[in-house]
């Protein structure tokens, strides 16, 4: 399976030092099957999306899209990291 390449998109020159310091502790651990590619960029300028957008998972579980491709990563995401994730994002 090709890796997907991510962002993690920073503010500050702490972010960006908490985004690294992870990124290494995961490989580490060797937390994934391969590398993480993930790159940690400078947020550039956001604009929110409309509101049918927003917590589109979480609305909208019942999609293909959601059910097949989402779901599994967010279940496995939740399995390993659960002591990470904040609780408010736990669903």
């Amino acid at each position: 399976m090709r890796p997907i390449p991510l962002g993690d998109f920073y503010h500050t020159p702490e972010q960006k030092a908490t985004a690294e310091q992870f990124i290494v502790q995961l490989t580490a651990e060797k937390a994934f099957g391969g590398p993480i590619v993930t790159e940690v960029t400078a947020a550039p300028v956001f604009y929110m999306a409309e509101d049918y957008h927003q917590e589109y998972f979480a609305n909208n579980s019942y999609q293909p899209y959601c059910q097949f491709g989402a779901a599994p990563k967010v279940a496995k995401f939740r399995e390993k990291f659960a002591s990470r994730v904040k609780q408010q994002m736990i669903r």
